[in-house]
């Protein structure tokens, strides 16, 4: 089988496999070796279960329950990987209007058994005294299983855990895919091969779009490029957590130092942007007027770099596709996260193995995120996207 792409996606499938059956020929395709534009590398690498659908939670607990043991997982040679996990939180912020929505997700996300906590003002006050809460209502914490770690760290581990395994990885660019009736028959790449195979997964991330339509399949997903900015402040904020405020601007810890970013305007936010490039207007007209109005330490901010990432955006409705098109075999697709890859990853390795070796899934069900609601356009809507 031939896996396009070796991020996390692509490289949590191979590792699964591998693991599963070791008889399994497993080929990883990927452009980047280095991961130096892959999105796995340059997100803000967290991990939440404060979501508003059930699948959505149910991933992100299975893949905090991952990341707390990837150094017994994803050993090799007696040497463990660490991902620095920091299970700092994320604190979701809600004014009045908002009030409602926040407190139905809490009753969800701990019906399912995450950790979180609700508060209201005179709370967050107390718990938060750096935080601005004169216009909020209320506030949703992580007290375990959420926060930020090592993006490119749990992909290199991945990747190795994976040729350890076995899976052979292979540095090139798929330049096409033949295809016979409903199946794929070969992956060519530009390094002059072409890989046979009984299998195909589409883990190409932002670059997915244009490998699916070597199969002809018109794929909503969409490389979105998102800007972060790592700044200073004389600011000394105790158990600080990855803060979301009510406009969507985000901020968390990064040593001694913060990161933070948010999503463009909706008609502002064109596809394929260069990734050499960042958004420094949106930093100095949205972002920093807000992180000063959040918390009123950080009016003294200093950038001290930033860079940019594509989101694999999933234009219906910002959920992973995972599963089979319905037009062919043989093709499954883990394209679309929308910024919840990293998180997500684990989870969809393992479903995609069950998939591919016993045709169905076993653990989770992931059935909801398949082509299915893509081609009727029913969209599934997820009320805490970032």
């Amino acid at each position: 089988m031939v896996i396009v792409g070796g991020g996390v996606i692509g490289s949590s499938v191979a590792y699964f496999l591998r693991a599963a059956d070791p008889t399994a020929q497993v080929t990883v395709i990927e452009r980047d070796p280095t991961y130096a534009r892959s999105s796995s590398a340059l997100s803000a690498a967290s991990i939440r279960q404060q979501f508003s659908t059930p699948l959505s939670v149910r991933m992100s607990l299975f893949g905090i329950e991952f990341l707390r043991s990837i150094g017994e997982r994803l050993e090799v040679n007696g040497e463990r990987p660490s991902i620095d996990l920091h299970e700092g939180g994320y604190l979701f912020l809600a004014t009045a209007p908002g009030e409602a929505t926040l407190r139905e997700n809490h009753a969800l996300q701990r019906k399912l058994g995450a950790d979180i906590s609700l508060f209201d003002a005179a709370q967050l006050q107390a718990r938060f005294p750096w935080l601005n809460t004169d216009d909020l209502a209320a506030g949703a914490f992580g007290e375990s299983g959420e926060g930020w770690f090592d993006g490119y760290g749990l992909v290199q581990a991945l990747r190795r855990k994976a040729q350890a395994l076995g899976a052979r990885y292979v540095a090139a660019e798929v330049v096409g895919i033949e295809r016979g009736g409903r199946r794929a028959q070969a992956v060519r790449a530009s390094n002059g091969e072409t890989y046979a195979c009984d299998v195909v997964v589409n883990a190409a991330g932002a670059w997915s779009r244009p490998i699916a339509s070597m199969l002809g399949i018109d794929l909503p997903v969409h490389a979105r490029r998102r800007s972060i900015f790592n700044v200073s402040s004389p600011a000394k904020l105790e158990r600080c957590p990855l803060l979301i405020d009510p406009s969507g601007v985000y901020f968390r810890p990064e040593g001694r130092t913060y990161i933070c970013g948010t999503s463009p305007a909706a008609d502002n936010d064109p596809d394929d942007l260069p990734l050499d490039e960042v958004d420094h207007a949106l930093f100095d007209d949205v972002i920093w007027p807000t992180l000063a109005h959040r918390v009123p330490q950080f009016e003294a901010l200093r950038v001290e770099r930033c860079w940019s990432g594509y989101y694999e955006y999933n234009v219906l409705d910002q959920n992973a596709i995972i599963g089979r098109h319905p037009d062919l075999e043989n093709c499954i697709f883990a394209n679309g996260f929308s910024g919840h890859g990293l998180q997500q990853g684990p989870a969809t390795g393992r479903g995609v193995s069950e998939l591919i070796l016993h045709g169905h899934y076993e653990t989770l069900d992931l059935s909801p995120l398949d082509w299915t609601r893509v081609l009727e356009g029913r969209p599934i809507v997820e009320k805490n996207v970032v």
